[in-house]
């Protein structure tokens, strides 16, 4: 890998400054039609459906090793070189999503275009309708798991206090007056931070300053000393969230992939309104 290292949330300038290096893989998780018009040169497309796995009730659920080592190799990704800068036209959401798939893997060098698309033709740069054709490669995908958090270890750690559970869905899902569920409200103890929070529409959807959204974290009680796990519907919205607080320093972090499609389809779970 390079000796500078890109940080995690890097801005479209510093983005422009390493296009074409050899080590630099940057991939576009916006809508097919999109790409198809315009998209940052030389970046791949993914279709946000394969970066998931579907499982009746778990709609968001992570996509095995074999489905995932055909799709990073079919884009020329490679363990040892890569750097992934992944970006969307959405705020973010699929291409944390992809990143936290990285991080599952144990491909830790990754960064999110701040602000997407958006950002960077806000800027007038460069952009191309030319798509990409990446050589293949050979990726074998080991899934680790370290970032991941199941049904099974939420149950456990239900009433552990040095555990918070952040429902990234709007105050509505949260409450259980609007549910996508067989079930509405929220995991018990958990509290409500929606994901939009942390954008800011005025900058392009960047991410609004650390110092207005680390407080906002802590005044919930996810302060950086405790484990946090993100949830929402299916691990979209709280995939973004999950890389909000990897950007803030928070090292015990976790993303419930199954989340409330999984959980509040589940008659067995407890659930609190």
């Amino acid at each position: 890998m390079s000796s500078n290292p890109l940080p995690l949330i890097i801005e479209p300038d510093a983005l422009q400054a390493q296009l074409g290096k050899t080590n630099l893989l940057i991939a576009d998780l916006c809508k097919p039609e999109v790409y198809a018009r315009t998209h940052l040169p030389g970046a791949v497309h993914l279709d946000y459906m394969q970066v998931i796995a579907a499982f009746n009730p778990g709609m968001g659920l992570l996509p095995g090793e074999a489905q995932l080592s055909e799709l990073f190799s079919s884009i020329g990704m490679t363990p040892d070189t890569h750097h992934v800068v992944a970006y969307d036209d959405e705020g973010g959401g699929r291409a944390a999503r992809l990143l936290w798939t990285l991080e599952m893997i144990g491909h830790r060098s990754y960064s999110l275009l701040n602000g997407g698309i958006h950002a960077w033709a806000a800027e007038n740069r460069p952009l191309t309708s030319e798509a990409a054709a990446p050589s293949r490669s050979r990726y074998p995908v080991t899934i680790l798991g370290t970032a991941g958090a199941d049904k099974p270890y939420i149950l456990e750690h239900l009433n552990d206090p040095g555990v918070v559970l952040l429902d990234c869905r709007s105050p509505a899902e949260y409450a259980g007056r609007k549910s996508f569920a067989r079930r509405a409200g929220h995991i018990p103890g958990a509290v409500n931070f929606e994901w939009t929070n942390a954008i800011d529409p005025q900058r392009a959807l960047r991410l609004r300053p650390a110092e207005e959204i680390g407080p906002a974290l802590r005044r919930l009680g996810a302060s950086p000393e405790k484990e946090v796990i993100t949830y929402c519907q299916t691990h979209h919205r709280s995939a973004h969230t999950y890389i909000v607080l990897k950007s803030l320093g928070y090292e015990k972090i976790k993303g419930y992939a199954g989340s409330w499609s999984e959980w509040g389809n589940d008659l067995e779970t407890p659930v609190e309104q």
